[in-house]
Order: structure tokens, then sequence, then C-alpha cells
């Protein structure tokens, strides 16, 4: 009676267990213990040892993975906000070249030749590298770039901007010039217009129509 590999002996041990149990039985109750616990096709049916056996997950914080992000994230804040104000001082720089500023800036003393002048005209126009589109379109792409696209780091963003914003008039000695206004506007349009695109990509869908 050896099945799968188990040998005579386990076999007839098996069938001398068997008979030993119910030699001492009435009739009655080794037909019903016959039939009781098993199916149509005489299979005993035992529940499952398994599930006992399966170890509870226990999810544990990762300490190392928050605190590299939270460094991460910083670095990112950083990063920006000394792009803006070198990006904002380069441009009111430009901007003073352009409008002879610096003379008086300077009591007299700063000249600026002609060529110098009309180069930093061209730059400060409205499709030129220090103007308004071509400044926040570079800021704004800086920030999309450091966060990756992730639109639960647009606020952070905007703050490092105002940030660097407010340490650029520090550096310039008071207000920025009207073009850097200009595109300190234009950043913040941008920001409003990302998250508010964020916004739409994240809604839930109405289903019910």
């Amino acid at each position: 009676m050896s099945v799968n590999g188990i040998t005579g002996v386990g076999a007839n041990a098996y069938e001398t267990l068997t008979t030993t149990q119910t030699e001492n039985k009435p009739v009655e109750e080794v037909n019903k213990d016959d039939t009781s616990d098993k199916g149509e096709n005489g299979v005993v049916y035992e529940p499952s040892k398994d599930s006992a056996s399966i170890p509870v997950k226990k999810y544990v914080q990762n300490t190392e993975l928050i605190n590299k992000m939270k460094a991460d994230a910083e670095e990112h804040s950083k990063q920006l906000r000394n792009i803006v104000e070198q990006m904002m001082g380069k441009q009111s720089q430009t901007y003073g070249i352009a409008n002879d500023m610096w003379k008086f800036l300077a009591s007299g003393k700063f000249e600026v030749d002609e060529a110098t002048k009309l180069q930093a005209q061209e730059d400060i126009s409205e499709d030129g590298y220090w103007g308004v589109k071509q400044t926040s379109g570079r800021i704004l792409d800086f920030a999309t770039a450091l966060t990756g696209g992730d639109p639960s780091k647009i606020e952070d963003m905007r703050k490092a901007f105002e940030k660097g914003y407010k340490q650029a008039e520090k550096t310039w000695g008071g207000e920025l010039p009207d073009i850097s206004k200009q595109t300190y506007d234009a950043v913040m349009a941008g920001f409003d217009k990302m998250a508010e695109d964020a916004a739409q990509t994240t809604a839930p869908t109405d289903t019910t129509n």
C-alpha cells in the first residue's frame, strides 16, 4: 500500500494502526467514523495550517531615507535661491547699463561704451536673454528640473524663489528695477499655472455620466 515512495513497512504500520483502532468499535461507530469527514470520493479534508505560520508584515519607518529626501529637498531649494539671486542681480546690472543707471550710482565716475550699452539694451528687450520672458522661463525651467516635475514641490520652489529674490534685493541695496519686478510677477504666475495644471491632473474623474 505504498504511495509516492512510502515503504511497505510504513504502509503495514498504517494498516495495523487502523485495524487496532477499529476492532474495538461497534459497527455503527466504525461506519460513522468512515464517512463523517469524507467527501463523495472518500477523501478526508484537513484544514490548512499554512495560514497560522505566515508571518505578519511590520512596516518600519525608513528614517535614513526620509532624512536623505529632506536633505535633497533643502539642497534643491538652496540651488534655486542661489540661481534666482544671480539671475536677478545680472538682469538688474544689465538693465542699469542699458539705462545709464551706473553713471548715477557711481556718481558719474563709471562710463559705459556705446557698444556695451547697445548690447545691454538688446539683452533686456522683450525677447532678449535678460528680458522678462526668457529670464522668468529659465527660473521656472530650473525649478521644474530640480523637482523632477513633482507637483507636491511647487510651493517649496515658490518659497525658494521668493527668498532668492529678496536676497537679490539685499545685494542690490534696495528694490530691484522694474524689469525685475515684472520678472517676479511672471514667475509667480508661472507657479500658479503649474499648481492649476497639477490640480486638474490629480482631480478625480466623474464616471457617473
